[in-house]
């Protein structure tokens, strides 16, 4: 059986742009006619997806599998890794929680996960022609090089050549890239075919002398230097810009940034109204009085309430509500608006505490984790937002906590709650509670803004590998693609 060929994104640090260039040549391949995979053996985010079998995977890999035309799958992204404190993580192996780890104990562990992993790409290299592989992070972290399995120690698992990507935008990239590489052994080194400049501002010819020199000293070519390029795309995970107060706009929308917020991405839609400012804030200041109030999903509920009740954002969110403000709880916010959160098992942590009282529903921590995908037609909201009733609505749940029966969206006021992530991604649903947000206010909504939510998404996907197909050296990448290590 033939088998895949494999490329790999590694990149200098954090944030260097790994995901959206795998996404990228994701696209591009495709485009130019191939099956294409996307594959990241470990992924460190709150932000995940759940497959159509029920399994929980990384967001990254969910967009590149999207950017690649076909549907997402666990084996894309066989270990995620969900922060639950600041030296823990909750495991997920294959899509299913294997149990909550501190990181030293998970970095002995992580080892025995290489048949995990290497099952689940050997099956997606059976069926496809290129698998574009994600590392994380750097590899040139010396102390965890040892038991690496997701930079080069993948690299060597697949026999992957090395794209390694740096990032100009924060200064430094020529002492990046070269740093890496000198830390990296020889045998190493040798894996890496091209480096590649991201997120650039300016005249080239201004760079191409550095270029040159970084030739002369690491004997790696340049595959090329991406522009800067500003895509309405989901990121990975809490480095994001968007989680930054902003802006604020004709119609204000503040999203609450709880320490340990997880699925942010629920909110894009909202960002892509020239009229509507989709701001994420932290404190009473940036708070300010916006027209609705989303609290979102989070990974430690207890803790990020206990978060807003002492810095004073849970009192002014109550004073909000009682003046007729709408607010909004998706998966963990929801539960934070109920009477009482208990979690006997520590799923999160342990202990008990009352709710904000908002919405009549209790919530219990359970030992089992709630993983499907669902759809429907929204009906019997009631309220501003009641023009939502009769839109179609597709998302999925992930969630430790049980609150009993809540439907699609559960209502008391004008305070609102659901379990659903994704829950205004289809089209018609953010703009129905734009509308009403634009009425409350005496405003006209201009129903032109309503679009074609896949439409959108590709074209998005399509700009995305315009501008780096125009910046890549791609006979090279083709070459390196056809040569291996």
């Amino acid at each position: 059986m033939k088998k895949a060929r494999p490329i790999m994104i590694q990149g200098t640090m954090s944030n260097a742009g790994k995901s959206l260039l795998s996404a990228a040549l994701c696209r591009i391949f495709r485009q130019d006619g191939y099956k294409v995979a996307p594959f990241k053996s470990q992924n460190m985010a709150l932000n995940s997806f759940i497959t159509d079998e029920g399994l929980e995977m990384g967001r990254a890999q969910v967009v590149q599998a999207e950017a690649a035309g076909i549907r997402p799958s666990v084996l894309m992204n066989p270990i995620l890794l969900k922060p639950t404190t600041d030296v823990g993580s909750q495991v997920i192996v294959n899509g299913e929680v294997r149990g909550n780890m501190r990181a030293v104990d998970y970095f002995k562990y992580k080892k025995q996960l290489v048949p995990d992993i290497m099952h689940a790409y050997e099956t997606l290299a059976g069926q496809y022609d290129i698998i574009v592989i994600e590392g994380a992070g750097s590899p040139a972290e010396i102390n965890l090089k040892s038991e690496d399995i997701v930079n080069m120690g993948m690299a060597k698992m697949a026999a992957s050549p090395v794209l390694l990507v740096g990032d100009i935008d924060l200064g430094g990239v020529f002492a990046q890239l070269y740093g890496t590489l000198a830390l990296l052994t020889p045998d190493e080194r040798k894996m890496v075919k091209a480096t590649v400049i991201n997120k650039f501002r300016g005249d080239v010819s201004i760079l191409e002398p550095g270029l040159q020199m970084l030739y002369d000293l690491v004997k790696v070519p340049c595959a090329g230097v991406v522009p800067y390029v500003t895509v309405d795309i989901d990121d990975e995970d809490s480095l994001s810009s968007r989680l930054t107060a902003g802006e604020r706009k004709e119609i204000d929308i503040a999203v609450v940034s709880l320490p340990r917020i997880s699925n942010f991405t629920d909110y894009s839609p909202f960002s892509r109204f020239s009229g509507v400012s989709l701001r994420y804030v932290r404190n009473l200041f940036e708070l300010g009085t916006p027209d609705m109030i989303i609290i979102p999903g989070t990974k430690s509920t207890i803790s990020d309430l206990k978060w807003m009740r002492q810095n004073g954002l849970e009192a002014e969110i109550l004073k909000k509500v009682s003046r007729g403000t709408p607010v909004f709880g998706i998966c963990g916010g929801l539960q934070m608006l109920g009477t009482k959160i208990a979690d006997p098992f520590g799923s999160e942590g342990g202990g008990e505490i009352a709710g904000m009282g908002l919405l009549d529903v209790e919530t219990v921590f359970g030992k089992e984790k709630t993983r499907a995908q669902t759809e429907g037609c929204f009906s019997g909201i009631g309220g501003m937002f009641a023009g939502m009733n009769g839109l179609y609505y597709r998302g999925y749940e992930i969630h430790m906590g049980q609150s009993g029966n809540t439907g699609a969206v559960l209502r008391k006021g004008n305070v609102y709650g659901s379990y659903i992530h994704g829950l205004f991604d289809e089209d018609g649903i953010a703009e129905a509670v734009v509308g009403a947000l634009y009425a409350a206010r005496g405003l006209t909504f201009d129903e032109h803004a309503v679009f074609d939510v896949h439409a959108y998404r590709e074209s998005q996907y399509d700009r995305l590998a315009d501008t780096v197909r125009g910046a890549l050296d791609m006979k090279l990448i083709y070459e390196i693609l056809e040569g291996g290590i």
